[in-house]
């Protein structure tokens, strides 16, 4: 799928996604901030790690052909959404972003990777369960 298309397929699913949430009733009256670019990457990230029906279910929801293509999007986009700011770059900006799972679920070597290079992100395998406050400590140190 070509750069133009898959941005329009997910500024799509985004903006409907932030739309709903906006309209909700609990957030009616609230202080709330939605990040139609978080929204993205979250679910793309979730896309990365899924596979058989609820891989299919997420592809067809974010209008996607496969986990390439919405890997590849964030690939191209990443040099793109952090250039320093210049003439040739565009905005400077920054954002926190991590995966961190329970230490019982298992990630594979290839979602780490994917992780790492493709989102720019952090992979933490934490004990939830057992030490919670442990894990809300490291979590906080890390962003």
């Amino acid at each position: 799928m070509e750069l133009q298309q898959s941005l329009n397929n997910q500024t799509d699913v985004s903006l409907t996604i932030t739309g709903r949430v906006l309209s909700s009733t609990e957030a009616k009256n609230t202080n709330l901030v939605v990040s139609p670019l978080s929204l993205d990457v979250v679910l793309s990230l979730i896309t990365a790690g899924s596979s058989g029906a609820t891989l299919d279910q997420l592809l067809s929801f974010l209008k996607a052909h496969s986990s390439y293509d919405l890997n590849k999007l964030c690939y191209d986009l990443v040099p793109l959404i952090f250039a320093d700011g210049s003439s040739d770059g565009g905005p400077k900006m920054s954002y926190a972003n991590g995966v961190w799972m329970d230490q019982t679920i298992p990630l594979s070597p290839i979602f780490k990777d994917i992780v790492h290079y493709l989102y720019k992100a952090d992979h933490n395998q934490v004990d939830f369960v057992n030490n919670v406050c442990m894990s809300f400590f490291l979590f906080n140190l890390k962003f």
